[in-house]
């Protein structure tokens, strides 16, 4: 059991035999009445997102997860493929299953999969992930106005902002959590 005034983004609640993942919490103490806690979570099988508000020192039950590193090998369609490197066992999740982090995979990345009950529920990306640039525009001698910056088509096809700085070749750091960059890591 977890208090609601221990939930954290990413803490994984069960709620009515669901898994819950916390997006967003707010401790409330209003002038009148007693505490709450506001939260915004994320069902880990449908993905649908809901408001709940839970009193302050609610007991919650903790869902706990099994993680598993395995390899991704390829996607086709909207199917992407797993393999576990210790028994060449391979599952195939949908882009549903996985949403953002589809963005930030690459063949042959090592990445681990969530399970729930000995069911496959998601994934969980690398925090960093070092990605190509495939797709930007040219830099101008002069460009360096701070904190501007331009969108780049990465390998896995993900757009993110970066420096004027980066160019087509350049090797680049992403935060997985945030979709941001990180540092230029060679070209």
């Amino acid at each position: 059991m977890i208090s609601s005034n221990d939930l954290r983004p990413g803490t994984t609640i069960e709620i009515d035999g669901e898994v819950w993942v916390v997006v967003q919490f707010q401790h409330v103490k209003p002038g009148k009445g007693s505490a709450f806690v506001r939260t915004k979570i994320k069902n880990v099988e449908t993905g649908n997102v809901i408001e709940k508000t839970f009193r302050a020192g609610e007991r919650l039950t903790r869902a706990f997860l099994d993680h598993k590193q395995m390899q991704f090998l390829y996607a086709v369609k909207d199917e992407y493929l797993f393999m576990d490197m210790d028994t060449y066992e391979q599952v195939s999740l949908k882009k549903e299953e996985i949403e953002d982090a589809a963005l930030y995979l690459k063949e042959g990345m090592m990445i681990d999969v969530l399970y729930y009950k000995g069911k496959h529920i998601g994934v969980e990306p690398p925090v960093f992930v070092e990605l190509e640039v495939v797709e930007t525009e040219p830099s101008f001698k002069g460009d360096t106005a701070q904190g501007s910056s331009k969108p780049a088509k990465l390998e896995t096809g993900a757009i993110v902002q970066v420096p004027f700085f980066v160019e087509v070749g350049d090797v680049i750091k992403i935060d997985t959590r945030t979709g941001e960059y990180v540092e230029r890591v060679g070209k």
